[in-house]
């Protein structure tokens, strides 16, 4: 097995997992109601996906 021959500095462990970001999730919004809304997802705010009714929201 592989040994490093120097201990990597602090600077370049945290130069590499400065890369390292939180992905923000894409919304869009609904044709239906015009509420903002995940890809590929049911809106929350009417129940509708690709055009049609999936789920019952209750006022």
């Amino acid at each position: 097995m592989a040994v490093p021959k120097r201990k990597k500095s602090k600077m370049r462990v945290r130069q590499r997992r400065g890369q390292v970001k939180a992905i923000v999730a894409q919304t869009q919004s609904c044709p239906s109601c015009g509420a903002p809304q995940q890809t590929h997802r049911v809106c929350q705010s009417c129940g509708m996906y690709r055009g049609r009714k999936v789920l019952t929201i209750e006022a």
